[in-house]
């Protein structure tokens, strides 16, 4: 002891300073783990990188395989990161209810916060006053039942999808591409109006490179003191920089063209924009437009003034293209396919379909809610193919659930294609059965966190009522003016049901099948 006393004093008093700040530093540790809950149990990492090795892992598929082994909730670090992956619907229930308030947070990595404009968006706001304001525009606005002009052209569009079927009866019909462009046509019709149609090439060009950005590995964001190094040789750092070129590009042209259209309007004395017919989502932004600050909106509550800002606007037009367009056309794409591999859930919608609305008229939208079955059938689809497989949540302070410590900034990835699928809470759970929401009382709103296809809770898809009336009006649609076979003597047992899991989980391969014309039905 006498020989440490001396060897310690005869070091410098920097060297002594640094080294009982170290053991101060390394004491708290201690001391603050020794108070904590622990982690929730995982598979053990290697220094540094963690978990990183089981990348090809992180799919529900893959996240359900491991929550078999660890629990309803488990622990993964990548790199600095903590990922809690929940899978048990009463522990989704503490995140997305009990403590929704820590939990609001969206985690957002270099290459999503590039690409809505430094999370000036809905989708990747952290949750506050203003992400707040931003919902509220939103639920209230864009897709409220009172904007039904920018979505009253979802029939027509409907219509001319059918039209373009009819034309091609008793040959192959590729559906899923049909679907596709049904569903990014009714968004760029709502949001765009119709004045920058001849552009649409270009936007989905964006659109399917965002899709490979937003997935696409890139080690700094599990590791930020190693972000000089590229895997790709530069390549993402290029593309990324290209991708947000393009969208400025894109969307500035798109806000530019609004205002200066409210601008002639204005000049020639046209109706007011509240009851302008004309007007789109984009309209609604920039109703409020000042040049002098790039101020499109202002929203005021007893607490709290927020602005909207043009960067705010492009964010939200970004949202739209993304998340509008392959929600829903993957979503109609499955329900066919499980339809088609179930013929007699297919007749059965069918049958509904003449006893309802017949066969001397095209189906109405006032027909939807007489459709039973055929809402069995979208939300057993549902049930099996989310829109989202993942809720992807980011805590902002050190929380608890389930007994376990969750720290601040951690990821949270509720796997809700695990629960959908899970047998514990349905019967037969991998059978594609719409019967069974003839007397199952959960419904889509989010109240039963076994079924939450549409999210729970703060963060849950605002646009969930005009995805349903496009799914609803464009899966009856077809099934009513056409019969619908697998091509080639193909056996329903042979349809290929594979997934791609990403940010969404779309079919491996486009829906091909045959459509003959029913009789009396007009197009």
């Amino acid at each position: 002891m006498d020989i440490l006393i001396q060897g310690l004093q005869s070091l410098p008093i920097g060297t002594l300073f640094f080294i009982s700040s170290l053991l101060l530093f390394l004491l708290g540790l201690v001391f603050r783990s020794r108070g904590r809950k622990p982690f929730p149990p995982g598979p053990k990492g290697l220094p540094i990188i963690g978990n990183m090795t089981m990348m090809d892992q992180l799919n529900c598929r893959g996240l359900a395989k491991l929550a078999k082994q660890y629990g309803g909730i488990f622990h993964l670090r990548m790199g600095y990161l903590h990922i809690m992956v929940v899978s048990s619907p009463d522990v989704a229930r503490q995140v997305l209810q009990v403590h929704d308030n820590v939990f609001s947070n969206r985690p957002a990595n270099i290459a999503t916060t590039c690409l809505t404009y430094d999370r000036a968006d809905v989708a990747f706001a952290n949750y506050g006053p203003f992400w707040r304001q931003m919902r509220k525009l939103c639920v209230m606005k864009l897709f409220s039942n009172k904007r039904a002009e920018s979505w009253n052209s979802v029939p027509d569009l409907v219509d001319s999808t059918a039209r373009t079927v009819a034309a091609s009866a008793g040959t192959e019909v590729n559906i899923g591409g049909l679907v596709y462009a049904l569903t990014r046509n009714i968004v760029y019709r709502a949001a765009f109006g119709t004045s920058v149609q001849e552009k649409q090439d270009e936007f989905f060009k964006i659109l399917r490179e965002f899709s490979k950005l937003f997935g696409a590995f890139n080690i700094a964001d599990f590791i930020p003191w190693l972000g000089w190094i590229d895997p790709q040789g530069g390549v993402f750092n290029r593309r990324l920089a290209k991708a947000r070129q393009s969208l400025d590009r894109f969307i500035d042209k798109i806000i530019d063209d609004h205002i200066e259209k409210k601008a002639m309007n204005n000049n020639n004395g046209s109706q007011s924009h509240a009851h302008d017919p004309q007007t789109d989502i984009v309209d609604d932004l920039i109703a409020n437009y000042g040049e002098d600050d790039e101020v499109l909106e202002k929203f005021q509550d007893s607490k709290n003034s927020i602005k909207l800002t043009r960067e705010n606007v492009k964010g939200i037009i970004m949202d739209l293209m993304f998340g509008g367009t392959e929600t829903v056309g993957s979503a109609i794409e499955w329900t066919l396919s499980e339809l088609l591999k179930s013929p007699e859930d297919l007749k059965k919608v069918q049958k509904e379909l003449d006893d309802v609305v017949g066969l001397e008229r095209r189906l109405e939208e006032g027909d939807l809610e007489k459709l039973i079955y055929l809402k069995c059938v979208i939300k057993e689809t549902l049930r099996l193919h989310p829109p989202f497989p993942f809720l992807l949540h980011e805590t902002s302070e050190d929380a608890e659930v389930a007994g376990y410590y969750v720290p601040k900034k951690c990821r949270i990835m509720i796997n809700v294609w695990a629960m959908g699928r899970d047998a514990n809470y349905w019967d037969d759970a991998e059978a594609f059965k719409p019967s069974r929401f003839l007397k199952d009382v959960r419904d889509l709103k989010g109240n039963h966190f076994e079924y939450i296809p549409f999210g729970s809770g703060r963060r849950s898809c605002p646009a969930m009522k005009v995805s349903l009336f496009a799914l609803e009006l464009a899966v009856g649609h077809l099934l009513h003016c056409f019969t619908w076979e697998l091509p080639g003597g193909m056996e329903a047992g042979q349809l290929d049901m594979n997934a791609v899991f990403g940010l969404s989980a779309s079919r491996a391969t486009r829906l091909v099948a045959v459509p003959t014309k029913r009789i009396l039905c007009p197009l």
